[in-house]
C-alpha cells in the first residue's frame, strides 16, 4: 500500500489467541490502496468513521461503505483495495486464530456454525452478503475496551470477555431479521449516518430534532424512526447513554468537578445531571469518585 499519503494511529492489544486492533487513517489524498498479507484469521471488523469503497478477489467481495458497519470474515491470507472517499478512516477489528474461534463459535448459532465450518474447510468467507450498522451496544463494547482501566492479568480477562461479547453481538445482529420499513435507500442510510456524526461531535450542546433533520435533510418522522430502526436507539437515547459514558470517563481520569462535568456535558444544571447519573449508574457522580472501584 501507499504509504506517502497518509497517516497511521494504532493500538493494539494481544491475547492468547486473539489480536485486538484500532486504527485511524488520515489521508492527504483520496487514492485505491492495495494490501496483501498471509495472515489466516477470523476477523470481526467493524467500520467507526468514514466512507470508502473495499474490494477482495479472495473473498469475492465488493462494497461501498458510509459510517458505522460491521461483518465476520475468514481468510487464509488476504488481498484488500480500499478506496478512500474520506480524508479520515477509523476502524476496530479483533481478530482470531482459526483454532481459537472454531473453540468459542462451534456452540454459536447457525450462522456462526455455518462460518466455523469453512474456517475448518479453509474456505474464505464472510459471515453475510450484508453489511449490517453497528448497534449501539456494539458501540459501547468498543468504547469500553477503548476505554479499559483494568491492568495486568485482570486487563487480558476483561479483553477476551469483550472479543467474545463482540461475536455474541454480531451473531445476534445477523440472526435477527431485518425490516428496512422507513431506510429504504442509501441516500436515508448516509443521511442517518451523518446524524450520528452530528451528535456525536456536538453531545454538549446538540441540536434539536427540527434542526437535525434540516442539516441532514431529513424529515423528522424519518429522521426519529429510522434513528431508531437503524442504531437501536432513539436519538435522545443515544445522547444520553453517551454523556452518561463521557460523564463516568471524566470522573474517573480527571479532577474536574462534577460541576464542571455537567456542564460540559450538556446539562443545565448540576442537580439534573446528578439525578440523571444515579439514575443510570445506581450511584452519584460524587460515590463514583469516592469508589471508583465499585463501577469497574
Amino acid at each position: 500500500m501507499k504509504a506517502d499519503n497518509r497517516h497511521i494511529t494504532t493500538q493494539k492489544w494481544e491475547l492468547e489467541g486473539i489480536s485486538i486492533s484500532h486504527n485511524i487513517i488520515h489521508f492527504t489524498s483520496l487514492e485505491k490502496h492495495r494490501s496483501v498479507n498471509e495472515l489466516e484469521a477470523v476477523r470481526l471488523h467493524f467500520g467507526l468513521k468514514g466512507d470508502y469503497d473495499f474490494s477482495s478477489q479472495k473473498l469475492q467481495t465488493a462494497h461501498t461503505f458510509t459510517g458505522h458497519h460491521n461483518n465476520i470474515m475468514y481468510s487464509d491470507g488476504l488481498d484488500l483495495e480500499v478506496c478512500a472517499k474520506s480524508k479520515q478512516i477509523e476502524t476496530f477489528g479483533v481478530n482470531f486464530t482459526p483454532d481459537s474461534f472454531v473453540q468459542i463459535a462451534q456452540h454459536g448459532n447457525d450462522a456462526l456454525k455455518r462460518l466455523v465450518e469453512n474456517v475448518i474447510d479453509k474456505k474464505n468467507a464472510v459471515l453475510s452478503d450484508e453489511w449490517r450498522p453497528n448497534s449501539f451496544k456494539i458501540h459501547q463494547v468498543i468504547n469500553e475496551i477503548l476505554h479499559c482501566r483494568f491492568g495486568g492479568e485482570l486487563k487480558k480477562l476483561f479483553l477476551l470477555s469483550k472479543s467474545i461479547e463482540l461475536l455474541v453481538l454480531q451473531a445476534a445482529l445477523y440472526e435477527a431479521k431485518t425490516s428496512n420499513t422507513f431506510i429504504k435507500t442509501n441516500t436515508d442510510k448516509r443521511k442517518l449516518f451523518e446524524a450520528k456524526e452530528i451528535l456525536t461531535d456536538q453531545l454538549g450542546e446538540p441540536p434539536t430534532i427540527y434542526q437535525l433533520s434540516k442539516l441532514v435533510a431529513l424529515n423528522e418522522y424519518k429522521l426519529k424512526k429510522g434513528f431508531k430502526e437503524l442504531f437501536g436507539t432513539t436519538i435522545f437515547g443515544y445522547i444520553h447513554h453517551n454523556r452518561m459514558c463521557i460523564a463516568q470517563r471524566l470522573l474517573l481520569d480527571t479532577q474536574k468537578s462534577a460541576k464542571e462535568i455537567a456542564y460540559e456535558i450538556g446539562y443545565s444544571s448540576p442537580q439534573h445531571f446528578s439525578k440523571a447519573f444515579k439514575k443510570e449508574f445506581g450511584k452519584t457522580p460524587d460515590s463514583i469518585r469516592r469508589s471508583p472501584d465499585s463501577t469497574l
